[in-house]
């Protein structure tokens, strides 16, 4: 085989290597990530409302972090009812309780275990004052 020929060889299987390196490097970063949805631990906690007013809704937040994720209720809690969360985390979470005045309760509830969280009238309120 000539210099030249070898030269063209050598030319096109690097090429062909370069271009199996880019098809692989995206298969190969998907299979790295760890499934998060699998290693986090799910709790419920119950919210059991014993107070005068509905809480209207459930937000959840890192104990840490005072931006709140989404409402976790569908419908309100009635006076007298209850309603249980189940949610993904690890270590704790912080759970916020919106009544039918705008004020909000507060409870930091472990992941590790299911929990009961029961708001009465006696329970501090936040309403902005």
């Amino acid at each position: 085989m000539s210099q030249q020929r070898r030269k063209a060889v050598f030319g096109i299987a690097i090429f062909a290597a370069v271009l199996i390196a880019i098809a692989v490097t995206p298969l190969m970063s998907r299979a790295a990530k760890p499934d998060t949805a699998a290693v986090s631990p799910t709790t419920t906690v119950t919210i059991v409302n014993n107070s005068s007013r509905e809480i209207r809704h459930v937000y959840l937040s890192a104990t840490t972090d005072n931006n709140w994720g989404a409402d976790q209720l569908t419908t309100g809690i009635a006076i007298g009812g209850s309603q249980a969360v189940s949610l993904s985390c690890g270590g704790d979470i912080k759970v916020i309780a919106e009544d039918e005045d705008g004020c909000f309760y507060y409870e930091v509830v472990s992941c590790s275990e299911n929990s009961t969280w029961t708001i009465n009238n006696n329970s501090a309120r936040d309403c902005g004052n």
